[in-house]
């Protein structure tokens, strides 16, 4: 998807993955850093550990608490920071500038997906890790009517609910699954990757029935058990992808500082993920 989208926009760039421990992130983002990269992603579970990593964090990152992507930039003569793409040779002084761009990314896919704008819904939110915590406090910033939090962890989901009712008071959140029905099903676990999983929810305590919509933010398998199961069930169904391809393409706007070539990179997306 990157590289079909660097290709459009004539960039002599490359995008390629490089798996990194935990305990080596900060000297990964400080090697490509010194390396004059131009700038990377990070991935689960590298998110949260990148806050404290990255010299600067954009107004994003500092809102929903997580770095995904982050941009190098360099000191120009008169002392102002920009992008290393606008630099013919190395600047001395180099820092990292943290974003994120997954919530956006989770507000566009369920628009476009499910036809979706969220504001005033009810909403059943499963997972309380980096991404559970950034799609609730998006859920709750776009202006949701209630959000049920489940985790296996509880203690997990009443720290976000917490949170949330702190920052976003007029958004009725609560910890456990509805009594009633819901507009929506989110699920933000890892759930439905591995064959033979379980569903991410306790169908003895919410039925699928009782709701109209769910998105797993899992891309592949494209049909997780949970999206066959809500299909049985009648509901609206969309998966990750969406939202994988506009967090990325927003990463590839940052960098670039031009607008990313959305249907071309869908294509390729859709091609690697779905053969």
């Amino acid at each position: 998807m990157q590289n079909a989208g660097i290709a459009e926009l004539g960039l002599d760039w490359r995008y390629t993955a490089a798996e990194v421990r935990p305990e080596q992130l900060r000297e990964a983002i400080a090697g490509a850093q010194a390396m004059h990269y131009i700038g990377i992603n990070l991935t689960v579970p590298h998110k949260l550990l990148a806050m404290d990593m990255v010299d600067v964090l954009d107004e994003s990152a500092s809102e929903w608490g997580a770095v995904n992507t982050i941009l190098f930039e360099g000191q120009d003569d008169h002392g102002d920071w920009r992008a290393l793409r606008d630099f013919e040779t190395a600047p001395h002084q180099l820092r990292s500038h943290g974003f994120n761009t997954d919530a956006d990314g989770i507000t566009q896919s369920l628009r476009e997906d499910l036809g979706m704008e969220v504001r005033g819904e009810n909403v059943l939110l499963l997972g309380a890790g980096g991404a559970g915590r950034v799609a609730a406090l998006k859920m709750a910033a776009t202006g949701v009517r209630q959000l049920h939090i489940v985790n296996r962890t509880e203690s997990k989901a009443e720290a976000i609910a917490h949170e949330i009712r702190t920052r976003f008071p007029a958004v009725a959140v609560s910890v456990g699954y509805p009594g009633g029905n819901v507009d929506l099903v989110l699920n933000c676990t890892s759930l439905g990757l591995a064959t033979g999983d379980a569903l991410p929810l306790d169908t003895d305590q919410f039925s699928l029935d009782k709701t109209r919509a769910v998105y797993d933010m899992i891309y592949q398998p494209a049909e997780t058990p949970l999206l066959t199961a809500a299909r049985a069930a009648g509901c609206q169904t969309a998966n990750g992808l969406g939202m994988l391809l506009h967090q990325g393409a927003k990463a590839l706007e940052i960098w670039s500082g031009q607008a990313a070539p959305l249907k071309l990179m869908r294509a390729a997306l859709e091609e690697a993920v779905n053969g």
